[in-house]
Parts: structure tokens; C-alpha cells; sequence
């Protein structure tokens, strides 16, 4: 029981994780320019400009014309996100609480121990390309007008939080490979003593 329930907040953890990624790729707050009242706002699929009072934003419409780190960062949160829908599949079927393959024990485990590698995997991918991009937004910060104050956004903190709990989540999902070979043997071995008790018995 100890087991399913550590499971379940893996899962759950995974699952906030996997949330605050889908909100990080489209919040339009990777980096911003602030050059007196006047803000912009850039994000992985478009630009905010304007004052605090009113702003406009435009959809990006050529990807080659983007800064390296947008397309790069915006191709890689895909890929994560993707592995991380994958890895909730998977994790589903092998979950201990669930029925999916329940004929199938062994399976069953691998399965979930699959679902945690893969949102290991989603989650580190995302730290990894989040802090290259603030590695990359710190370069532009240092070579920009000294008028233009360059910095990262609000999006940049959701996506390493993101990526955190996703990881997280998928490493205690993963520990389900102890946890079954333990609860096998243990159901074995009530088995056995039930087999004994009732062969005494008659």
C-alpha cells in the first residue's frame, strides 16, 4: 500500500511538472527589454511591445529570422513535452493502481519504471535548455546598448520549476521496480504459507 501511494505522488509530481512546462512554452515572458517606460517582452512563439498601460503582440512569422536560442529552446521544450506525453502513457499502464496489465506483473513494473525514465529524461531536458538560454540571454545582456537592459523572463523560473518536479516525479516513479520485486515476493510468500495452513488443515 506504502508503495502505490508513493506512486501516486510520484505521478502527481511528474504531472504538476509537465503543467508548469506546457505553461512556460507559450507564456510570452522568456526575455524582456526595458529601455526607459518602454517594454518588450519575447517569447518562443511571440513578441510583446509597448508600456505597462497598453501593449501589442505579434506572432513570429519567419522561424529562420529568430535569435538561435528561441529556435533552439522552442524545438527542444517540444521534444521534452512530447517525452513527458509519452512518459504519462506509459506510466498509466504500469501504475499499480490501475488495471492495465494486471495479467502481466513483470510488465507491469517495467512499465512504470519506463514512464519514470522517460520523465527524468522531459525534465532534465528542460533544465538543460533553460539554463541555456539564460546563459545566452546573460551574453546578450553584456554585448547589448547600455540603454537596453536585457533580461529573462518569468517564463524562465516556471520552466526550471517545470522541469524540477517532472524529474522529481519520475525518479520516485522509477524506485517502483523495488517496490514490486518486493510486493512479488511477499504476496509469494503469503501464498505459500496459505498453501501450507490449508494443507495442515485437511
Amino acid at each position: 500500500m506504502a508503495s502505490s501511494g508513493l506512486q501516486i505522488v510520484g505521478f502527481l509530481l511528474s504531472l504538476a511538472g509537465v503543467s508548469a512546462t506546457i505553461a512556460a512554452t507559450f507564456m510570452v515572458e522568456w526575455g524582456k527589454d526595458t529601455q526607459a517606460k518602454y517594454r518588450t517582452y519575447d517569447g518562443l512563439w511571440m513578441s510583446c511591445s509597448g508600456t505597462s498601460e497598453r501593449a501589442t503582440c505579434e506572432n513570429y512569422k519567419h522561424l529562420l529570422k529568430l535569435p538561435i536560442e528561441v529556435q533552439v529552446t522552442r524545438a527542444l521544450m517540444l521534444v521534452s513535452l512530447f517525452l513527458s506525453a509519452m512518459a504519462l502513457i506509459v506510466s498509466i499502464l504500469g501504475m499499480k493502481c490501475t488495471r492495465f496489465m494486471d495479467a502481466a506483473p513483470q510488465s507491469k513494473v517495467q512499465a512504470a519504471v519506463c514512464g519514470g525514465g522517460l520523465f527524468i529524461v522531459a525534465g532534465v531536458l528542460t533544465i538543460i535548455v533553460t539554463s541555456w538560454y539564460v546563459s545566452r540571454m546573460v551574453e546578450v545582456n553584456e554585448k547589448a546598448h547600455r540603454l537596453l537592459n536585457r533580461e529573462f523572463g518569468h517564463a524562465v523560473f516556471v520552466s526550471w520549476a517545470g522541469g524540477f518536479f517532472t524529474a522529481l516525479g519520475g525518479a520516485i516513479l522509477s524506485l517502483r521496480r523495488c517496490w514490486g520485486f518486493s510486493g512479488s515476493s511477499e504476496s509469494i510468500s503469503t501464498n505459500q504459507l496459505l498453501s501450507t495452513a490449508k494443507s495442515n488443515y485437511v
